[in-house]
């Protein structure tokens, strides 16, 4: 098969990356390519994957109106050069704004639903697409109907985040630094509880990303026992996940899924969350961490996570999510819509 997977387009694919629709992408890329298919990747330049890049121009700073529709432009002539110049099987839609760019209906395409459903456009749902939900609470919560969609939940290599790393007394935050995210939640609840924090991610150019670093996040860093370190590479976020009395999810919006906190368990790494969409189906409380309702029991999560075997969280991540499962399931939904597009053909 040749797949074409189109990246959000302000958002590089690599190995730092901080969102979860990149490692997604990532991940499947790296599965294509190993497996003999034929992978196609459109994203911004900066990306660096398994099969051949598209690259499209780096988006302008900041990141305002103008900056996504110049980006959504590129995207759009880039996907149009792609599906000319070869032929393809599936289009792979991985970006929020897929609709701004995506391909015509004789193509059989695909979109990931990685985010909440009100961060999409009000055009995006249509029934040329087949939509995958990435988890459970997202397809029970969706608010319209699907006619064509399936469920197939994240997952990470467990085996990938095996390391020798002792465990030290610190929380830690992962992920982009953004309002939705709670990092300042997050560092209010580890004051209370007295423990070091480590905040590790990136601060997009937004400019709301941007204000409430500052404004929020900034003024609860003292630079010794709460500290920002910036995006990590794998090496890096498997030592400190492994490290980590646990990880801290103060999500404020419904999470559609979360691959940090599978990749805490996997570490051995409990999880403390608000129970925030999928959270509270990915965290088993008691077992694999503590779901919290307000900051304070935040912090008594936080202050109870070495109460967690390391070991429920590494058999949660082997046996509940293998990113094995997820893979096999898009590889066979792309032989199901590739084949659909041969009898089409055919037809």
């Amino acid at each position: 098969m040749t797949i074409l997977s189109v990246a959000y387009p302000l958002a590089p694919v690599r190995e730092s990356t901080a969102g979860g629709a990149e490692q997604v992408l990532a991940a499947l890329d790296a599965a294509l390519v190993r497996a003999g298919h034929r992978s196609i990747v459109v994203a911004c330049e900066g990306s660096k994957v398994a099969g051949a890049l598209v690259a499209t121009p780096p988006p302008c700073a900041p990141l305002d109106a103008r900056a996504v529709r110049e980006a959504q432009a590129s995207h759009r002539s880039a996907v149009r050069h792609a599906l000319s110049s070869q032929p393809v099987d599936v289009v792979h839609m991985h970006g929020q704004d897929f609709e701004a760019y995506l391909p015509p209906a004789n193509v059989p395409a695909v979109v990931t639903l990685h985010v909440p459903a009100e961060w999409y456009g009000a055009g995006a749902i249509r029934a040329s697409v087949h939509f995958v939900f990435v988890s459970e609470t997202q397809r029970r919560n969706w608010p319209v109907p699907m006619q064509r969609a399936s469920v197939i939940p994240n997952g990470v290599d467990a085996d990938a985040f095996l390391t020798h790393v002792s465990k030290r007394g610190f929380a830690l935050v992962l992920g982009r630094v953004a309002p939705e995210k709670g990092t300042a939640l997050a560092l209010e609840a580890a004051a209370r509880a007295g423990v070091a924090m480590i905040v590790a991610g990136e601060v997009y150019g937004y400019e709301t990303h941007r204000r409430y670093f500052r404004d929020e996040v900034a003024p609860r860093l003292d630079g010794t026992t709460r500290i920002f370190i910036g995006p990590l590479n794998f090496a890096r976020k498997r030592r400190l996940l492994t490290a980590a009395r646990c990880l801290v999810a103060a999500s404020c919006v419904a999470e559609t899924s979360s691959l940090a906190a599978m990749e805490a368990m996997a570490c051995g790494t409990p999880v403390v969350a608000f129970p925030a969409g999928a959270l509270a189906e990915i965290v088993e409380h008691g077992r694999t961490g503590f779901l919290a309702g307000s900051v304070d029991e935040l912090a008594a999560g936080i202050r109870k996570a070495g109460l967690i075997d390391p070991e429920n969280c590494r058999r949660a991540a082997r046996e509940r999510f293998p990113v094995s499962r997820t893979i096999a399931a898009y590889f066979d939904l792309y032989e199901t819509l590739a084949g659909s597009r041969a009898w089409i053909s055919a037809a």
